[in-house]
């Protein structure tokens, strides 16, 4: 079994570096897209309310086989409860659908800039830390000024801001703030939807190594100490994306795909994104 290395959070929690993400992967397919995933060696699953598949993700984690205390479970706070209690309740509600005790990491989905203050909703994640039912506790698609605004009203740090990254869109100075407050920073779309597989930089590069443009892609996102999670319900793909842990990028490599950044999100921008769901 390949050894996945893993990142010490700012608490002291340890979270595996590669994880499988169930984004648009539809609930009728998550249990056995997860268990295709543990079966290969992945130890961390991110998922959240939002993506309607929670209650999958549990049962596949309960159905491998592996002790709990072994898969590393992220959830995220659904938009349309950011009010203390609503907060709260939601939280629990996750919690049930997985059907777990605690989880190891419960995130901010978005800031919401134009809908309430996300302040209130980080003082709700605060008192669920402090219960130890989640693990550890940090936002996503956060903006440095969003961390900000927390670092004003809280002396609790995120443990971890998740954001879209990919080679088209490296976020270096989301990155550098993180790493400057002690925050992990994890990686969505990281292979922007499959936008950057085609690149002659990283085609070449996977020529040269006899890798994917894939695994290419994901070896960038580790050796630049991003934690990442790759989705796919093909298992052939699955496993390809767990083996990026046998080569190394060289340095001019890594600034070759760093250069390609030119700022294209695949997802929205979190300083005017405010979508939350129909009750």
């Amino acid at each position: 079994m390949t050894h996945i290395p893993s990142l010490t959070l700012s608490n002291g929690t340890s979270i595996p570096q590669l994880g499988f993400g169930v984004f648009q992967i539809p609930p009728d397919d998550t249990r056995q897209a997860v268990l295709t995933a543990l079966e290969s060696g992945y130890r961390h699953i991110d998922t959240a309310e939002m993506y309607g598949n929670e209650k999958e993700v549990g049962t596949a984690v309960r159905e491998s086989g592996l002790a709990r205390g072994d898969v590393f479970v992220t959830s995220k706070l659904n938009n349309g409860y950011h009010a203390h209690d609503a907060a709260l309740t939601a939280f629990a509600r996750s919690l049930d659908d997985l059907g777990f005790s605690y989880l190891d990491l419960f995130l901010i989905h978005w800031p919401l800039p134009g809908i309430g203050d996300f302040t209130e909703t980080w003082h709700a994640l605060e008192e669920i830390y402090a219960s130890g039912r989640a693990k550890a506790i940090g936002v996503s698609n956060f903006n440095p000024h969003h961390l900000e605004r927390l670092a004003q009203t809280s002396s609790t740090v995120p443990a971890v801001n998740q954001i879209e990254i990919h080679p088209y869109l490296t976020q270096d100075d989301v990155r550098a703030y993180d790493t400057a407050h002690g925050i992990a920073t994890e990686a969505w779309s990281p292979i922007a939807q499959g936008k950057v597989l085609a690149d002659p930089v990283i085609t070449s590069i996977g020529e040269r190594l006899g890798r994917t443009p894939a695994q290419v892609t994901l070896r960038w996102h580790i050796q630049r100490g991003d934690i990442v999670f790759p989705k796919s319900v093909t298992p052939a793909r699955v496993a390809e994306n767990f083996r990026i842990f046998d080569f190394d990028l060289t340095p001019d490599d890594m600034a070759a795909i760093t250069a390609l950044d030119r700022g294209e999100r695949t997802g929205p921008d979190p300083d005017t994104f405010n979508w939350v769901p129909d009750d």
